[in-house]
């Protein structure tokens, strides 16, 4: 990988529907060295055109709910080959819904996630939080053999200064007190928010807006997609920013540039 290394991730609410709203320019335009998406809303890439699946200067890798067609899923396109790419987790929650991909390249592991919402009733809630449970004892095992960095939609805001409307929604999924309890505990584990870590006082920086309410509009959106990097790697960060002018999903992309 280069000197600098710039990380992508972004929630694309549907990789086909945002092909035509000009993905793969702006892929391009991005100049980015790894890009991860979520709700690629993919079973089997084979459907997909060929330049999605391999854009120039790309390799793609895919992962999509084994059952459910046009419902969750995830992406990573990739200058630098892997020296492995992992979508199966054995009998693990994390292998369930086509939800991680985890690549390993030489100085570190790169964990994509499209998180659970807790949302359509307490049984999605549990199933998040079990979720959460086993993503962190799985990123704190694999971190004994390299450093971590993982990104992706994590659909909880964490602190007050993440969302337009905390008191609004201190009884709503994406900001209760016991999905930002987890946030807490990773880092408590040596993960650093590096938005945040760059960025400690900055207001009105969200990620997702509601698309029904035209929140974009007034920005009254929610910080809840992250790059997290193990505390070792923190002092590497060289930038972290969340590109809001980018649209064609509800979510915008965020972003890290990294020397790895």
């Amino acid at each position: 990988m280069s000197a600098h290394t710039t990380l992508l991730s972004w929630n694309v609410n549907g990789i086909r529907a945002v092909e035509k709203k000009g993905f793969l320019l702006w892929l391009k335009e991005s100049g980015a060295d790894v890009v991860a998406v979520q709700e690629t809303k993919v079973q089997d890439e084979a459907v997909l055109s060929s330049e999605l699946r391999n854009p120039n200067g790309y390799t793609a890798y895919w992962s999509g709910h084994p059952e459910k067609k046009g419902y969750s899923g995830v992406a990573v396109y990739t200058k630098t080959k892997p020296l492995g790419v992992r979508k199966h987790f054995g009998k693990s929650i994390l292998s369930e819904e086509g939800r991680l991909l985890e690549l390993e390249f030489e100085t570190y592991y790169f964990l994509n996630c499209y998180f659970p919402n807790g949302g359509q009733g307490p049984h999605r809630l549990e199933y998040k939080l079990a979720y959460y449970d086993a993503f962190l004892k799985h990123i704190r095992m694999i971190e004994k053999k390299k450093p971590v960095i993982f990104c992706g939609d994590v659909n909880t805001a964490h602190h007050e200064i993440d969302l337009a409307r905390p008191k609004e929604n201190e009884k709503n999924t994406g900001f209760l007190p016991i999905e930002r309890a987890w946030l807490d505990e990773v880092e408590r584990a040596g993960f650093v928010d590096t938005f945040r870590a760059r960025h400690p006082n900055t207001t009105g920086a969200y990620s997702y807006w509601d698309i029904k309410t035209r929140a974009r509009d007034r920005n009254v959106g929610w910080r809840i997609d992250y790059f997290f990097v193990l505390s070792v790697l923190a002092s590497k960060v060289k930038d972290a920013f969340i590109l809001n002018n980018v649209e064609g999903s509800d979510h915008c992309p965020v972003g890290i540039t990294i020397t790895v």
